[in-house]
């Protein structure tokens, strides 16, 4: 999922529509491959690990164009802090989220991210909760309300631990997102986003390998594909695209931009793992989109 940021405000290149569609599409195939992938390995070691490697795939793309890696001892406690928040906590609960939910539905609920972030905005920014941010909340919470609504009372209950966990994902981020305006990290974009994905992934690996006791030698050819797209794709040409897209595009424009990434998580969930999409999956959708509409407009 994105690291916000406040960059790239100057003018508009149609370039930077091809970077955002692919960093886009991207993170939204990359639900129903998490999902497929639990069948073989367990959430965290294999988020973790993935994480680790693509963390020093990005240091090198960091390197190979010139950005230090080098980070100020007064950032550290910060990017730490940060890094727990927008990585470790979203590379945990998202796959902790997918054993209980279906892979439409954890697309869906980690798109609520820019609601929080207006919402939390409030107490640690100062800014005011207006009346538009206060009608995307209870948009996006329909939406979240709709989901947890389907297939009757039993259902919702199994699927309560899997919505917890992904919102909390989802806050988490949100969180590290308005500590990093209030207190913002003076390093370069890539160089960034691979120390946080590296320091965010270490402790998720350390329980991973502690409680799951994953059998990595015993994936099949699919599911390596799947760890491989993890790493590369999620983590490298996704991050590297979206900053691409942010270099050329406004912020508020990229932002919005990313709302394609559920729905790109939805389809491709019934197109790979033959999940229904149905009237209470298009409501949710819909009810949730249009709260993280009205967020960015504000």
């Amino acid at each position: 999922m994105t690291i916000l940021s406040e960059a790239g405000r100057g003018r508009i290149a149609p370039l930077g529509f091809l970077f955002l569609a692919i960093a886009s599409v991207g993170w939204g195939l990359n639900f129903p491959i998490m999902k497929q992938l639990l069948s073989e390995v367990p959430p965290l070691s294999s988020r973790g690990l993935a994480g680790l490697v693509g963390a020093a795939a990005l240091a090198l793309i960091a390197h190979h164009r010139g950005q230090r890696l080098t980070v100020p001892k007064p950032l550290w406690g910060r990017l730490i802090l940060v890094s727990m928040l927008n990585i470790g906590g979203w590379v945990a609960f998202m796959g902790l989220a997918l054993v209980w939910l279906k892979a439409s539905d954890a697309a869906v609920l980690a798109i609520t991210i820019p609601v929080w972030v207006a919402l939390l905005a409030w107490p640690l920014l100062g800014e005011t909760v207006s009346v538009v941010r206060g009608l995307a909340l209870l948009v996006a919470l329909t939406g979240i309300c709709v989901l947890l609504g389907g297939g009757g009372i039993s259902v919702s209950l199994e699927k309560l631990p899997g919505i917890l966990f992904a919102l909390a994902g989802a806050i988490g981020v949100a969180f590290g997102t308005v500590l990093t305006k209030r207190f913002p990290l003076t390093l370069q974009p890539i160089a960034l986003t691979a120390w946080q994905v590296g320091i965010g992934c270490v402790p998720v690996v350390i329980v991973g390998l502690a409680i799951e006791q994953p059998h990595f030698a015993a994936l099949s050819p699919r599911g390596w594909a799947s760890m491989a797209y993890l790493t590369f794709v999620q983590f490298c040409v996704c991050y590297v695209c979206w900053f691409a897209a942010l270099e050329r595009l406004p912020a508020a424009t990229a932002s919005i931009g990313t709302l394609l990434v559920p729905v790109v998580g939805v389809l491709a969930a019934a197109a790979m793992l033959a999940e229904p999409i149905g009237l209470r999956e298009l409501l949710a959708l819909a009810a949730t989109l249009g709260g993280v509409a009205l967020a960015l407009r504000n």
